[in-house]
């Protein structure tokens, strides 16, 4: 019985979702459709299954999986135990999972089948693991869709005993700072997350979602509001630009959530224009940033309905958003280097190191209040203080605020390059590569200078069938930024490397420049 002054729970809102549509389509796979019904039926026996192995509040149960229903069935039933959920990345190592399930303590590990065989591996070395599950026949673990098929669908509702400031997901950092820490976000900030993307990411009225990105991880932020509205959630298990392009056109789809390396892939994709994508009425991209010029291209296939969103795994994804209106590359171009202005239920500033707030124009460091951000690193008191202090979580990213509010991020505070006493910010040299049209992406890393401290070193990947000028580039950036900002180094490379979550990853663009020291990681 929920007390009338109780908060409510993610999974009071998952309950609600999914008995609210009956037989209405919720999933599609493939060719492969779901009801709500049927949605809300698998849910209520997965529950059963797992309260019967201890699934229950205070376990931890993961899931290894590509995108299929049915994973994300089993995190909502997890949620509706009261237990605590951890995505597995997919494209993770053996030794990746099995330092994850031991410091999240897991005690119920699901895979999809094709990770079955990964599963035991991990199993036998992860003490924490008692039960492997997985989804359909496998030739290891226990068939989870089996054993639900043993048990009677009940009404779909919370197990008793849930507090709003409960754990519910234990979502693990990028690693690109170095060894990934679990971030604790309770039900009561997974709650907020829902109110703010309905408040403030322009989600249709009949959402038609359609997702690639992994929903073990940030990829399943749509699904729940989609499922709320009576939506239809699209998965597909990789991304790749045909099949991305022919689902938006089949389905209709007018809702989408990607990265800014997805959206390039798109943009330079010879056969773009043979596809019907006048049904978006939001694309969403976030992550990291994206350059001013490529943004201006989407706009041309995709319409206004770019909206940039920006937050952190420790805020949910939650601190702000620029709406399709604020893309405006005519009248004011300057917005296009903006992540726009903080979402509903957040609180930001632009602070110095002591805490106090900067004047307008001055960059210092992006703080958040929120109660979407998290209750602290699992089992990292010292790191928690660090971040969580005078009230605030204190990003890492520097910015500053211009006269209307709306915030321009300059880069991570570890990313800054220090050569010869100047901090030069690698985004602001990127964005002018970008502007080159031989350009598809660019990166800038700071390198070892016996004179500077450290130089400015650019990586360029070129748009295809294009050479760029390496000369002409940096005079470009010479002329645009000053000496200080030109690289004194610029490599052509075929791709970027980019972290599990799609970002672009400088760690190890860095690593065989630094190798041997800290500033590898910092």
């Amino acid at each position: 019985m929920i007390e009338p002054q109780s908060g409510i729970t993610f999974g009071v809102l998952i309950a609600d979702a999914l008995s609210r549509y009956g037989d209405r389509t919720a999933f599609v796979q493939d060719e492969r459709t779901m009801s709500y019904f049927d949605a809300a039926s698998l849910a209520s026996r997965m529950q059963q299954v797992f309260e019967s192995k201890g699934g229950v509040r205070g376990s931890t149960i993961a899931a290894l999986s590509v995108n299929v229903p049915e994973v994300w069935l089993a995190r909502a039933a997890t949620y509706l135990n009261g237990a605590r959920y951890t995505g597995a990345h997919p494209m993770g190592s053996i030794d990746d999972h099995v330092d994850l399930c031991n410091d999240a303590e897991i005690s119920i590990l699901i895979v999809h089948p094709k990770f079955a065989e990964s599963g035991m591996q991990i199993a036998a070395r992860a003490s924490s693991v008692k039960h492997v599950l997985t989804l359909g026949p496998a030739e290891h673990g226990e068939d989870l869709l089996a054993l639900c098929e043993e048990v009677e669908a009940r009404e779909l509702t919370p197990l008793p005993g849930q507090d709003e400031e409960d754990i519910a997901t234990l979502t693990y950092t990028g690693g690109s700072t170095g060894k990934p820490k679990g971030v604790m976000i309770s039900q009561r900030a997974m709650v907020q997350q829902i109110q703010s993307v309905a408040a403030s990411w322009r989600l249709p009225l009949d959402p038609r979602t359609l997702i690639s990105t992994p929903i073990t991880h940030a990829g399943s932020i749509p699904i729940l509001p989609t499922l709320l509205r009576g939506g239809t959630v699209v998965l597909q298990q990789s991304f790749s630009p045909a099949p991305w392009l022919q689902a938006v056109q089949t389905h209709r789809i007018n809702f989408a959530f990607t990265v800014p390396t997805l959206l390039y892939t798109l943009l330079d994709f010879e056969d773009l224009g043979n596809y019907d994508v006048s049904s978006f009425e939001t694309l969403i991209y976030g992550s990291s940033p994206m350059a001013p010029a490529r943004i201006v291209e989407a706009q041309t296939v995709f319409g206004a309905t770019l909206l940039q969103v920006y937050g952190q795994t420790e805020s949910l994804g939650m601190v702000s958003a620029l709406l399709p209106a604020e893309h405006d590359s005519a009248n004011r171009p300057g917005l296009l280097t903006s992540c726009g202005r903080p979402v509903v239920g957040t609180m930001v500033e632009v602070l110095d190191s002591s805490g106090a707030p900067v004047e307008e124009g001055v960059v210092g460091e992006i703080c958040v209040r929120s109660r979407s951000v998290m209750s602290g690193y699992w089992k990292r008191p010292d790191e928690t203080a660090e971040v969580l202090k005078g009230g605030w979580f204190w990003t890492g990213d520097m910015a500053y605020r211009d006269g209307e509010g709306f915030l321009h991020i300059v880069d991570r505070r570890k990313d800054m390059v220090i050569t010869g006493g100047f901090n030069v910010y690698p985004r602001e040299i990127e964005d002018v590569l970008t502007d080159d049209p031989t350009v598809s992406a660019a990166a800038v890393i700071g390198v070892p200078h016996e004179k500077w401290g450290e130089a400015v070193h650019a990586f360029v990947v070129a748009r295809p069938g294009m050479t760029p000028d390496v000369e002409n580039l940096i005079a470009t950036v010479k002329q645009r930024k000053g000496s200080h900002h030109a690289p004194k180094t610029l490599e052509l490379i075929s791709e970027l490397p980019v972290t599990k979550v799609g970002k672009i990853d400088k760690q190890a663009l860095r690593a065989s420049y630094w190798e041997g020291s800290a500033r590898a990681v910092n």
